[in-house]
C-alpha cells in the first residue's frame, strides 16, 4: 500500500493546479522519524485563496486515503501572502486531522482562520527543510519571530489540558515540548522533548510522563490506571507550572 503522503500528491497537484506552490513535510516524520502513534503531518503552500470547491474536494479525499489501514495525515494549506510577510496569529487555509473527522463526515468543510498554532508548524518546516514538491521552504516562507513561536505555544496550554483525560499521552507529551521549546529554543521529537522534562521533573511525576513516552514509541500498551491514573493531574498541572514559569 502507498503511503497516503505519496497518494496525496498528485491529487494536490490537480486540485491547485497552477496555484500549489510547494508540499512539505514536518513533525515526527523530520524530528527523529515516524513512531507507532505518530501523524504524517503535510503542509502544502498555495499562492491563491482556496475555493469551497476545493476545499470539499480535499477533505472527501482525506477521508479516503487518511487513517483505518494507513497513517493518519494531518494536512494543512497556506495561502503565501497570509504567512509571507509573517504576522501573528498567521491564517490557515485549511486543516485536515483525524481528530476532527466526525465533523468532516457530518459533511463540515473547514474554511480559513486565525490559527497560532502556525507559528512552530512553520517553523518546523523550515527547520527540516523537506519539500516533497517545490523548492526549499525557505523560498516561500518567511522565519517565524522568537517571542511569537513563545507566544503561539503558551497559548494553547489551555485548551490542551481540556483535552487531558481524552487524550491523555499526547496532551503530557506536548506539554513536555513546550516546556522544551521554552527552555532551549529548539522544537525537538516528542519522545526527546520527554527526556529532556524527565531530567528536571519531581521524582514523583517521572513515571507518568515515562508511561505517556513509550506509548509514544511503542514500548508500551497505553493504560491509566493505578498510580499512574491519580498522578497524570498532578503531572500535568506541574509541567503547566514550569511552563508558566519559564514563558515569563
Amino acid at each position: 500500500m502507498q503511503a497516503p503522503e505519496v497518494l496525496l500528491l498528485p491529487f494536490l497537484r490537480h486540485t491547485f493546479n497552477t496555484t500549489l506552490l510547494g508540499i512539505y513535510l514536518h513533525g515526527s516524520a523530520t524530528l527523529g522519524g515516524l513512531r507507532p502513534h505518530s501523524d504524517i503531518d503535510v503542509l502544502a503552500v498555495v499562492s491563491e485563496p482556496t475555493t469551497r470547491a476545493q476545499r470539499r474536494a480535499l477533505v472527501e479525499e482525506l477521508l479516503r486515503v487518511s487513517g483505518g489501514a494507513a497513517r493518519p495525515v494531518e494536512l494543512i494549506v497556506v495561502v503565501q501572502d497570509d504567512v509571507r510577510p509573517w504576522r501573528y496569529p498567521p491564517t490557515c487555509a485549511f486543516l485536515y486531522g483525524e481528530w476532527l473527522r466526525h465533523e468532516y463526515e457530518r459533511g463540515t468543510v473547514p474554511g480559513p482562520e486565525p490559527m497560532p498554532d502556525l507559528a512552530p508548524l512553520l517553523t518546523m518546516v523550515l527547520l527540516a527543510g523537506a519539500p516533497l514538491y517545490g523548492p526549499p521552504p525557505a523560498d516561500l516562507l518567511a522565519p517565524v519571530p522568537p517571542a511569537d513561536l513563545r507566544r503561539a505555544i503558551t497559548a494553547g496550554v489551555p485548551d490542551l489540558l481540556a483535552e487531558l483525560d481524552t487524550d491523555t499521552r499526547n496532551v503530557l507529551l506536548t506539554l513536555a515540548r513546550i516546556w522544551t521549546t521554552l527552555a532551549t529554543g529548539e522544537i525537538r521529537s516528542k519522545d526527546a522533548a520527554a527526556d529532556w522534562a524527565l531530567a528536571r521533573l519531581p521524582a514523583g511525576h517521572r513515571p507518568v510522563l515515562a508511561h505517556a513516552r513509550a506509548v509514544y514509541l511503542g514500548d508500551e500498551d497505553e493504560r491509566w490506571d493505578g498510580g499512574l491514573l491519580t498522578g497524570v493531574r498532578p503531572c500535568a498541572d506541574h509541567l503547566v507550572r514550569a511552563i508558566g514559569r519559564q514563558a515569563s
